[in-house]
C-alpha cells in the first residue's frame, strides 16, 4: 500500500516511523525532542551503525528557547557518538528513514502543543528521487547514505557529482557546553505554562496611569510658630490655620481639572478586577485608550506652560496676603521674636521682620514647578495571576459581555496539552 502524499508528522510518528528503520536516518531540523533522539540511538545499534546516521539541527539556544528542541535530547546523541552537525538558520524538517523520506513544518512549542491530528497534515512524503536529491545535497554524511541506497553505478556517480548545498558543521564541545550553560543560566520557560498566559494575553493588559508633578495645589508650608501667635485670620481663613495652601483649591493653577479628565479616562477604558489585580485594558480597546492619553498629554503640556508663566506671581500674592494681614497686628504688638532683632517696630520693619521670617519657610516657584508627566506602564498577566481561584470570577465582573467561558476553556487546553 502507498504511503499517503500528506501526513501529520510529530514527534511521535517521527519516532514510529525512525524505529522502523532497518538500514539508515537522516534527521534533520531546527531541533529534535527527547523520545525522536532515543529513537534514533536505539535504530544505531540495530542498522549499519552511526555512519549511516545523519542529524542536522541549527543548534542555537534561541532554538530551544521557542521549544523546536530540547538539549537533553542532543547530549543523549553525543553520548552515543552520534555526530550532531549544526545548519545555522535551519527551519525546515527533513526525515528520511532508508528510503522513505518526508519534509515537514517542525512545531515550536512556545506557541503551540504537539499533539496534531492525524487528519491536520504539516508534512508532504517524497518520491524516490527527491529523497536522493534531499540527501545529495544535505551534507557530507547525509550524501554517504544516498550513495549507499544507490542500485547501480551510474545512479551512485549522479550522486557524487551534486553540490552540497546546505553550510553545517560539527557540534564542538565547546559549544555544547556554551549552549547548555546559558539554558541552565537562565531555562526555557514552560511551554504549556507560556500557551496559558497567551491566551489572556490577546485579549488583556494589566495597565496603570500615574499623573506627577501636576498637583501644585496640594503644597502646604507651615506658618512659623512666630506668626502663629500673632493671632488667627479671617481673609484667608480657609488657607491659613498652622499650615497655608500655596494655591487655592479649584483655582486656575490647580490640576484638579486635569486628574478629573484622567480619571474620566481611567473609568472609560480600564477596569478593575480588585486590589490584588489592579486594573486591565482589553487589548482591543487599547488604541483608543492610547488616543486619548495622547490628547491628555497636550492638555498636560499646556497646564505646565500656564503654570511656569503664572505661579511664581501667583506665590507673591499669596505671600503678600500673609504680610499684609499680619503687619497691624506686629506694629501693634511686636513679638519678642522681633523685639530681639529690631530697634524701631513700624510698618516697614514689620513688613521686613515678616518677610524674613516666611523666607524659611515659602518656595519660589522653581523649586514646584517639576517636570508634569503622565506615565503609563503596560503589563501582561502571568500564569500565577491566572491560576487565582478570583482571576475569572473578577473578569467576568468586570467584562460582563464578553464570553470569558470560552478563553477559560482554551486556557485549561493549553495546559493539558503538555
Amino acid at each position: 500500500m502507498t504511503p499517503p502524499l500528506f501526513c501529520s508528522l510529530d514527534s511521535a510518528a517521527i519516532v514510529e516511523s525512525i524505529r522502523a528503520a532497518t538500514f539508515s536516518i537522516c534527521y534533520a531540523s531546527p531541533g529534535i525532542q527527547l523520545e525522536p533522539a532515543k529513537a534514533i540511538v536505539e535504530a544505531g545499534r540495530r542498522v549499519n551503525g552511526p555512519n549511516l546516521i545523519t542529524v542536522c539541527l541549527d543548534f542555537d539556544e534561541r532554538v530551544m528557547r521557542m521549544g523546536f528542541g530540547d538539549i537533553a535530547a542532543v547530549k543523549h546523541l553525543r553520548d552515543a557518538r552520534i555526530a550532531v552537525k549544526s545548519t545555522p538558520g535551519l527551519r525546515t524538517g527533513l526525515l528520511i528513514v532508508d528510503n522513505l523520506g518526508y519534509i515537514f513544518t517542525p512545531t515550536a512549542l512556545y506557541l503551540e502543543a504537539e499533539d496534531r491530528p492525524r487528519d491536520a497534515p504539516n508534512a508532504m512524503r517524497l518520491s524516490k528521487e527527491q529523497v536522493t536529491e534531499a540527501l545529495a545535497r544535505l551534507s557530507p554524511e547525509a550524501k554517504a547514505i544516498a550513495i549507499a541506497l544507490a542500485k547501480t553505478d551510474q545512479e551512485k556517480q549522479y550522486i557524487k557529482e551534486q553540490a552540497i548545498e546546505v553550510p553545517s558543521a560539527k557540534v564542538t564541545d565547546e559549544e555544547f557546553a556554551t549552549v547548555n550553560r546559558r539554558l541552565e543560566e537562565a531555562p526555557p520557560v514552560k511551554f504549556d505554562v507560556a500557551r496559558q498566559v497567551r491566551v489572556f494575553t490577546a485579549y488583556l493588559q494589566y495597565v496603570e496611569l500615574k499623573l506627577t508633578g501636576a498637583a501644585i495645589q496640594r503644597h502646604r508650608l507651615s506658618i512659623p510658630a512666630s506668626i502663629q501667635r500673632l493671632g488667627g485670620s479671617k481673609d484667608i481663613e480657609g488657607r491659613l490655620r498652622t499650615t497655608f495652601d500655596l494655591i487655592e483649591k479649584g483655582g486656575p493653577l490647580s490640576s484638579e481639572a486635569l486628574e478629573e479628565t484622567l480619571t474620566d479616562i481611567r473609568n472609560n477604558f480600564t477596569r478593575s478586577l480588585g486590589k490584588n489585580h489592579g486594573r486591565v485594558v482589553l487589548k482591543a480597546a487599547k488604541p483608543h485608550l492610547e488616543q486619548r492619553l495622547a490628547a491628555f498629554r497636550d492638555e498636560l503640556k499646556a497646564h505646565q506652560e500656564k503654570i511656569e508663566n503664572e505661579l511664581q506671581a501667583h506665590l507673591d500674592d499669596s505671600r503678600k496676603q500673609i504680610v499684609d494681614y499680619f503687619v497691624p497686628r506686629v506694629v501693634a504688638s511686636p513679638p519678642d521674636a522681633m523685639r530681639g532683632q529690631f530697634l524701631k517696630f513700624e510698618e516697614v520693619d514689620a513688613r521686613a521682620w515678616l518677610d524674613g521670617e516666611l523666607d524659611r519657610v515659602f518656595p519660589n516657584a522653581a523649586t514646584l514647578v517639576q517636570k508634569m508627566q503622565l506615565d503609563d506602564s503596560y503589563k501582561d498577566v502571568t500564569f500565577e495571576t491566572l491560576n487565582r481561584k478570583d482571576f475569572l470570577d473578577a473578569v467576568r465582573t468586570a467584562f460582563p459581555h464578553f464570553d470569558w467561558d470560552k478563553a477559560y476553556e482554551e486556557f485549561r487546553a493549553a495546559g493539558e496539552k503538555a
